[in-house]
Formats: structure tokens, C-alpha cells, sequence
């Protein structure tokens, strides 16, 4: 920069100063703030930089200066930080303007975009556990005048960089920020007017996705967090969420592989009341008809047939391994837990059928050996989705609940009830037959 046009602006940052130090000794608002946005338009105009971030700290502590010019101040300076000539005094204009946004409630939203921008940068130099730390000071949900759906996009972007740190911990705390009844909310509804008195909420900027663009993008993170625990049902659950989004429902191309994840999700979730309940919601689909064999083999699993294990692992096999985008490949371990939930399948619909039974003959309907037989069937009764017992030195597995006195009186006490009605019954006919011969012989 040549020397007469420092010297130029010098002296005319000089004079703006003075004219913003009788505004703001006078109370003027607009004067104020049009002379701190005057001085900074000029810094960016001359593109002197250093200078430009001195006069925002210089102006920001002077004293009794108005937060309507720190506002407008911070706002015209975020402009500046995308026109910056290299990466350097981008990032120290923007921790300029954090340091002076820090700590005031009026400037929050700019601060938490300024953070946002800064946590970008730094991911993008690989810094990723710095760019997670400094997305994590800011607390979005307290912002009254933040807009919902970009209060929901920077806890998802906390979220996703949690995740991406490998801090499972931290990630979860993060995502129950968000309410799941949010993305239901209707968007079509007029907006109240707000009241006086009442904070008026910021629009959200251009860049933020919709609601339902978000709802996609939190599920695809907790897929993404249900996968490092191997929760097949919950992994199921956000697929079916993701099902669920109108705009996945109306293109045939989404929807079908994300119902192909939810079949093969549910076929991986252990037994129990949530798993059964989805797994009849997804048969009654009318959509599933359009995959013909994953409806067959959701039917496999509400049917009380034993499955062979062998036969339907020969039908799917293929299916099973191609099927790579599953947010965790599925390998060897879903594999095993797949011919884990058949055998746990088999067992159930044995316990329906047998009220007692051999170890031996147990072990022949499932295709497996006493050991394994025995080891599965006592993982059932531990998890308590099977009632057992089994007689080890006899061989002998028993499927009958264990009554206690009070259902074994009930129980007595209904049978003893159904003998005294059929014994009435019984007296009746001797009764009417005796009469109808007595009838006879007087004839």
C-alpha cells in the first residue's frame, strides 16, 4: 500500500472517530453505528487488514459504546471474512470478531456462525478434535432468536464432528439436544406475529437445509452412532424414520434400498416386543411387494415353523453379502448374529409346541449340538425372552412357566368350576331321559 494512502486513510479514520465519539457521547444510534460502519468500509476498501481488525477491538471498548453499533459492526465485518486474500488473516479476523462478540448475548448468532466458519477451517487443515472443541463452547439451544432449523443444523454439525473424533460419549449427549418431534412439525402453518415485548427470531440463512433435509441428515448420524454399538433395532428404527420422509416415499429408487436395510435390520434384531411390532408394520407395507423375497423372509420369521438354517442362508447368501452400504458393511459378525436370531427363531417356536423335551431331541431341531443347543437356549432364558428350565443330569429342557400358589388356586379353582357344570349337565340329561321313559310306559 503506498504511503499517501495510508497517510489518506489515517486521517480519515481519525475523523470518523471523532464524529463516532460525539454520536455516541450524545446518544445518536444511527450516527454511531453509520460511522463504526463507515471506518470499517474503509479499512476493507483499502484492504488494510491488520488495520481493520485493530479499529473493531479499538471501537468495540470504547466506553459506553452502543450494542446497536457492535451489532452492525459484527455483522459488516463477517461480510469482509469470505474476501480475505489468504487463509491466515481470515483466521485472525475471525478470531477478532469472536473475541469481541464473546460474552454478549446481542451478538450471539454472529458468534456461533463465526465459530461454525472457524470449525470449518480447521477441519479442513485435518484439525479435526480442534474444529470439534470449538464447535462444543457454543450452546445453540438457549439462542431465543436463533432460528430453529439452523439450531438444529449446527447441533448436528456438533454431532457429526463428535463422531467423526470417535467420541461416542459426547456425540449421544449431543444428539438428545434435538427432539425427534421437531421434524414432524407442520412448516405449512402461518407463523404467529410475534407480541411486543417478544424476541423476534432471525431468519435462518440460505445455506441451512429444510426440515426435512435435516431430519434425513440426523438420522444418517445416528445410524452412523448405533452402528459403532452394532444396536441393529435402533439402526432399523432410523432407517424407517428415513423411510418415512416424503420425499424418500415418492422416489422408487431411494426407497427401495432403504427398505432392503430395514428387512435386513429387523432379521438382525434380537426377539422382543419392539422388534415383533416393526416387523408386523413392515409386512402390512404395501411396498414390500415390490422385493418379493425379502417379504418371504419377513414371513419366515412371524411364521411358527422351524427355518433350516442351511436352506436360507443358501437363498440370501448373495443378497446378504452385495448388500455393502448397510452405514457398517455387513461381515462375518452379521453373519453369526443373523444365524443367531434363526436359531433363537427355531427355539421359541419349539417352546410353543413342546412342553417338555430332551436336550438331545432339541439339539436334532435346531441342526446343532447338545453344547451349542444348551448354550443358546440359557442366552434365551438369561435375556429373559424365554421362560426354561433344564434337567441336566436327565437331558430333560421344560418350557413350562412355574406357577405360583396363587395361579395354582386360580387354576384349581376354574377346573373345579368347569366339573360342577358338567356334572349339573350330566344330572340333567339322566333327569330329562328318566322322564321322557316314565312318559313311554304310561302310554
Amino acid at each position: 500500500m503506498a504511503m499517501e494512502n495510508v497517510g489518506s486513510l489515517d486521517a480519515a479514520i481519525e475523523q470518523l472517530l471523532n464524529a463516532e465519539k460525539h454520536a455516541r457521547l450524545a446518544g445518536d444510534v444511527a450516527a454511531t453505528r453509520n460511522a463504526v460502519t463507515e471506518i470499517l468500509r474503509l479499512c476493507f476498501e483499502a484492504r488494510a487488514w491488520k488495520t481493520l481488525n485493530d479499529q473493531i477491538a479499538l471501537l468495540s471498548k470504547r466506553r459506553g459504546q452502543l450494542k446497536q453499533a457492535v451489532t452492525a459492526m459484527v455483522q459488516q465485518a463477517m461480510q469482509y471474512t469470505d474476501e480475505t486474500p489468504d487463509l491466515e488473516t481470515r483466521i485472525e479476523l475471525i478470531k477478532t470478531l469472536n473475541s469481541v462478540s464473546a460474552g454478549k448475548i446481542y451478538v450471539e448468532i454472529e458468534r456461533a456462525r463465526l465459530i461454525k466458519k472457524l470449525a470449518k477451517i480447521k477441519e479442513e487443515q485435518g484439525l479435526i478434535a480442534e474444529a470439534a472443541d470449538l464447535m462444543q463452547e457454543i450452546a445453540v439451544e438457549t439462542f431465543g432468536a436463533m432460528a430453529k432449523t439452523e439450531k438444529i443444523a449446527f447441533i448436528l454439525e456438533q454431532v457429526r464432528l463428535c463422531l467423526d473424533c470417535q467420541d461416542y460419549v459426547r456425540a449421544q449427549i449431543l444428539s438428545r439436544k434435538i427432539s425427534t418431534r421437531v421434524f414432524d412439525a407442520d412448516v405449512t402453518k402461518e407463523k404467529k406475529k410475534p407480541k411486543e415485548g417478544d424476541n423476534v427470531v432471525e431468519e435462518a440463512p440460505a445455506d441451512i437445509p429444510s426440515l426435512p433435509e435435516l431430519k434425513r441428515i440426523y438420522y444418517e448420524l445416528m445410524i452412523r452412532y448405533y452402528s459403532h454399538k452394532n444396536d441393529y433395532l435402533e439402526i432399523c428404527r432410523c432407517y424407517k424414520a428415513i423411510y418415512e420422509i416424503p420425499s424418500v416415499k415418492e422416489n422408487l429408487a431411494e426407497w427401495i434400498p432403504i427398505l432392503r436395510k430395514i428387512c435386513w435390520y429387523l432379521v438382525l434384531s434380537p426377539h422382543d416386543p419392539m422388534q415383533s411390532s416393526l416387523l408386523n408394520s413392515t409386512l402390512e407395507d404395501k411396498n414390500l411387494s415390490e422385493i418379493p423375497n425379502f417379504k418371504l423372509l419377513l414371513k419366515q420369521l412371524v411364521t411358527m415353523e422351524v427355518i433350516q438354517w442351511t436352506t436360507l442362508w443358501d437363498s440370501y447368501k448373495d443378497e446378504f453379502e452385495n448388500q455393502s452400504n448397510l452405514g457398517k458393511n455387513l461381515g462375518e459378525k452379521a453373519a453369526e448374529d443373523l444365524r443367531e436370531r434363526v436359531i433363537e427363531h427355531n427355539i421359541i417356536v419349539i417352546s410353543k409346541y413342546y412342553g417338555r423335551t430332551t436336550l438331545k431331541r432339541l439339539a436334532e431341531l435346531l441342526c446343532l449340538s447338545v453344547q451349542e443347543a444348551e448354550k443358546h437356549l440359557s442366552d434365551m432364558v438369561v435375556s429373559k425372552a424365554l421362560v426354561a428350565k433344564i434337567d441336566r443330569p436327565m437331558g430333560i429342557v421344560c418350557f413350562q412357566r412355574a406357577k405360583d400358589s396363587n395361579d395354582v388356586l386360580i387354576s384349581w379353582a376354574a377346573n373345579l368350576e368347569r366339573l360342577l357344570d358338567l356334572v349339573e349337565k350330566s344330572c340333567h340329561q339322566i333327569h330329562k331321559e328318566t322322564m321322557v321313559h316314565k312318559a313311554a310306559l304310561k302310554v
